[in-house]
C-alpha cells in the first residue's frame, strides 16, 4: 500500500485556443498522507479551480501525474474512471448540490445507487452517517426544509457514504453564516482526524484554515508557499 493518499508529481495544465496558450498550472507537486486536512488558498485566477479539477479527475494534466490512493489517474477513462471517481472521491460544494425532490436520506444514498448497492444496505449506511452528523431528526426532510448548515451536513454525508480516500471541498462554507460555517469546518476536521479520509478544501476564508494540517498557497499556477501547521 502507498504511504500517501494524494500525490501530485510535476502537474502542469496548458489550455490552447488556436495559437494562444494559457498555462493554468505549472509544475505543481505535493504529497498528502491519509487523514490530512489541507487548504488550498490563492487569489482569483491563481489556478485553484484547475487544480481541483485535476484532483477530481474532471480534467487531465498536460504534463505530470495525479496519484490518488496509489493509482495514477490520468490514463483512466470512460467507465473505469467513472467507477474510480464514485468509489474513491467525495465532493462537497459551496451550493450543496442536493436534489430538492429527494429527502436527506435518499440524497445520501445517491452514490450507492450508482454503485449498485442493495437498498437495505444503502439505507443503513445513509442513516448511520446522518445520525453521526447530528441529523437523526432530519432523515425524511427535503433540502428546502433544512437550514444551510444542515444541507451542507447532508452533502458531507453523501461525500462520505462510499468510504472515499479523498474528499474535495470547494468553498464549503461560502453559502453559510459564520456559526454554521465554523460548525462545518469543525466537522471536516473531525472526519479527517479519524485518519481514514484525506480532505482538500479550496477557500477564500483564511479563518477556516486554522483547522487544517496544511495550507498550500497557489499563485499564477504555481505553489507560492506550502506550510505544515499541525
Amino acid at each position: 500500500m502507498p504511504t500517501y493518499s494524494v500525490k501530485l508529481d510535476n502537474v502542469s495544465k496548458i489550455y490552447k485556443s488556436g495559437s494562444i496558450e494559457v498555462t493554468a498550472l505549472k509544475d505543481v507537486s505535493f504529497t498528502l498522507k491519509k487523514g490530512d486536512f489541507a487548504a488550498i488558498v490563492g487569489p482569483s485566477g491563481s489556478g485553484k479551480s484547475t487544480l481541483m479539477n485535476m484532483l477530481g479527475t474532471i480534467d487531465r494534466p498536460t504534463h505530470g501525474e495525479v496519484y490518488i490512493d496509489g493509482v495514477a489517474t490520468s490514463k483512466m477513462n470512460g467507465d473505469t474512471l467513472a467507477e474510480f471517481r464514485n468509489r474513491k472521491l467525495g465532493f462537497v460544494f459551496q451550493a450543496f448540490n442536493l436534489v430538492n425532490g429527494l429527502d436527506a436520506e435518499k440524497n445520501v444514498e445517491l452514490p450507492l445507487i450508482v454503485d449498485g448497492t442493495p437498498q437495505a444496505e444503502r439505507k443503513a449506511r445513509a442513516d448511520k452517517l446522518l445520525i453521526r452528523l447530528g441529523l437523526a431528526q432530519r432523515l425524511a426532510l427535503k433540502p428546502t426544509q433544512l437550514s444551510g448548515g444542515e444541507q451542507q451536513r447532508v452533502a458531507i454525508a453523501r461525500a462520505l457514504v462510499n468510504n472515499p480516500a479523498l474528499i474535495l471541498a470547494d468553498e464549503p462554507t461560502g453559502n453559510l453564516d459564520t456559526k454554521s460555517g465554523e460548525e462545518v469546518i469543525k466537522l471536516l476536521r473531525e472526519i479527517s482526524a479519524g485518519g481514514n479520509v484525506t480532505i482538500i478544501m479550496v477557500t477564500h476564508n483564511i479563518d477556516t484554515t486554522k483547522y487544517c494540517d496544511r495550507i498550500i498557497h497557489i499563485k499564477d499556477g504555481r505553489i507560492e508557499k506550502d506550510r505544515v501547521v499541525r
